[in-house]
């Protein structure tokens, strides 16, 4: 996935706009334009990195004579301790831009870790780890792109990407067959059909109607293994709901070839980075 750099500038100029507004009272009084200083990023956990180019964009926009050194790049892993980047310039820059650059990369990075704790955890099997559209508004982009960086897939990017009949679709038309034969008549032949089933018996009947991608909804692991094998390679079958890290291999071992998991986006923990101002 490929970041366009003038949806990133949008999204830091809105971030600084609300962070500034039209002065910072501490670093404007405090500091002459002319003060200059060294700073670095370190890591204070282990885990991956992401965003860092867009920190670095966050320090340009803010103006004023800034450089950086990025000794870690995207989808590189660190380690507590490990100096992510090295920066200098003006003092004013550099402060102005701590928290909204720390506030980009903190969170990226927590994604793309998180993500790359699941994909450690299913390694070896079929199943693949893809994000869902539980995003943060605005934010989508980057949060999608900082779950490839962590070695997972994209689902749909949002509604106009493929075609999904969820329960309540399902439920709003009359069931399964009949939402799924009246979709087939409207949509381009490019479009695929994904549909959400919660039982084995909404399973058989949606194998029926032909559709390409099978959600598995908050199934159990048994009920999931019975499902792939009823399946035998007709659809191509996603296990979704409450998917956690002590039940995401049992899950993958079932056979099914997409775990998608909300939580990579919607509640992911923050990677702890720290941006300080080296001594003189």
């Amino acid at each position: 996935m490929i970041l366009n750099n003038f949806y990133v500038d949008d999204i830091i100029k809105t971030a600084l706009q609300e962070d500034i507004h039209y002065v910072d009272v501490t670093t404007d009084y405090l500091l002459d334009e002319n003060h200059k200083s060294k700073a670095y990023y370190i890591a204070k956990t282990d885990g991956v990195i992401c965003g860092i180019d867009i920190a670095k964009r966050v320090f340009e926009l803010v103006g004023g004579d800034f450089s950086m050194e990025i000794l870690v790049h995207d989808g590189e892993k660190v380690k507590k301790g490990d100096i992510i980047a090295n920066m200098q310039g003006s003092t004013r820059t550099l402060l102005k831009g701590e928290r909204t650059a720390l506030n980009i990369l903190q969170h990226m990075s927590g994604i793309a870790t998180a993500t790359n704790n699941c994909v450690e955890l299913v390694k070896g099997t079929n199943a693949k780890i893809t994000d869902t559209r539980k995003t943060l508004p605005g934010l989508r982009p980057l949060q999608k792109y900082a779950v490839t960086v962590g070695g997972g897939k994209n689902h749909r990017y949002n509604l106009s990407d493929g075609a999904m009949l969820k329960d309540n679709h399902v439920d709003a038309y009359g069931g399964i067959t009949q939402a799924v034969n009246a979709l087939r008549k409207k949509i381009g032949h490019m479009t695929k059909i994904e549909l959400e089933v919660r039982n084995l018996d909404e399973l058989k009947e949606a194998l029926d109607t032909g559709v390409e991608i099978i959600m598995l909804d908050n199934m159990s692991c048994e009920d999931m293994k019975k499902a792939v094998e009823i399946n035998n390679g007709k659809a191509m079958l996603e296990a979704s709901g409450n998917v956690t890290a002590e039940n995401i291999r049992a899950i993958a071992e079932t056979g099914v070839d997409i775990i998608s998991l909300g939580a990579l986006t919607h509640s992911v923990i923050c990677f702890d980075i720290s941006m300080r101002i080296a001594k003189s």
